[in-house]
């Protein structure tokens, strides 16, 4: 039976659990192998590989989706990476477009509920490497996707377990959450780390004319819903934020989900409220979910202020090696 999630000494605050390892972690530095992989659309993901198996390789995999504006270079998808590595998984990361500092080529991006470049992905794997088990973990955004992705595929998916951290399954709670108070702090880092290759893409397409929106006016964009509104919706094919916002979000997937599914979620996640929170007969009998009082945002840091400890890469090893 694993150990519940209790927060390190003087580190209870949920910001601090939320905001302590961007800050304090030191980067692992680990030898990433580097994929571009080509999706049909025209476009492409790279996907950072550590510890790549061989062909003919039993060893399981493990594929991360990071949350929104996150990389390889997140201190979360580092620690998890090297924890997974240390417990005999390879694991690889796949970057939603643009994420890794290389600018896709199509006026489009990626959101919460854009299933098909993971599923694409998922299936290459799959077909490369048809002798190991297939896991996956999915962090805020990518959490919602991947939930997202599994209630799709129901019985169909090629995947043996998964985990979704901190996943916003509600996102029109969640965009006016981030509105408001201290969680603005937060929306205002995200949106401008948004706007900048949004900014980067006018140099390369005709954005005016796909958004009716001009270049000097998204220094204006400062929430997720004026973002969402003005870039997301449209050229994702959605009529309105609110409407992509009902289409995407997770919650309404979860029952259809059937591999062992572990959600993990803590009441004071600064951002969403516990409204996103499923009820039991929202959830399908293959998900587990853990809700903890404490750990922020892709927090869950316990041990103590001089030796933190990361209960969450703990936690994720033990339950996909439960699988």
């Amino acid at each position: 039976m694993h150990k519940p999630f209790k927060p390190a000494f003087g580190l209870g605050n949920r910001h601090i659990q939320t905001l302590y390892s961007s800050f304090f972690r030191k980067p692992l530095n680990l030898d990433f192998e580097i994929e571009k992989f080509e999706l049909t659309d025209g476009d492409f993901v790279n996907c950072y590989w550590f510890d790549k198996p061989t062909h003919d390789s039993k060893k399981p995999i493990v594929i991360l989706f990071h949350g929104l504006a996150g990389s390889y270079k997140s201190p979360y998808i580092q620690g998890t990476m090297q924890k997974l590595f240390e417990n005999g998984f390879s694991c690889v990361l796949m970057h939603f477009r643009g994420c890794d500092g290389e600018i896709n080529r199509l006026p489009r991006a990626y959101h919460s509920g854009d299933t098909g470049d993971s599923g694409e992905w998922i299936k290459s794997v799959k077909k490369r490497f048809n002798s190991s088990k297939l896991y996956a973990i999915g962090y805020s955004l990518g959490g919602n996707m991947l939930l997202k992705l599994l209630g799709e595929d129901g019985k169909d998916s090629l995947l043996d377990g998964a985990v979704s951290v901190s996943a916003p399954l509600q996102l029109d709670i969640c965009a006016d959450r981030m509105d408001k108070g201290f969680s603005k702090i937060y929306q205002n880092h995200l949106v401008n780390n948004l706007n900048i290759p949004l900014a980067k893409k006018y140099d390369k397409h005709n954005m005016e004319s796909l958004l009716e929106f001009k270049k000097q006016n998204i220094k204006n964009l400062k929430t997720f819903l004026q973002f969402d509104d003005t870039y997301t919706a449209p050229i994702h094919g959605f009529k309105s934020a609110q409407d992509y916002y009902t289409k995407s979000s997770s919650k309404q997937f979860l029952k259809d989900i059937k591999i062992p599914t572990l959600l993990i979620h803590s009441w004071d996640d600064p951002f969403m409220t516990p409204k996103v929170l499923p009820q039991k007969d929202e959830l399908s009998e293959s998900i587990t979910l853990e809700v903890s009082f404490n750990g922020g945002h892709v927090g869950f840091i316990s041990g103590n202020l001089f030796k933190p400890t990361y209960w969450l890469e703990d936690r994720i090893v033990e339950f996909f090696k439960n699988i």
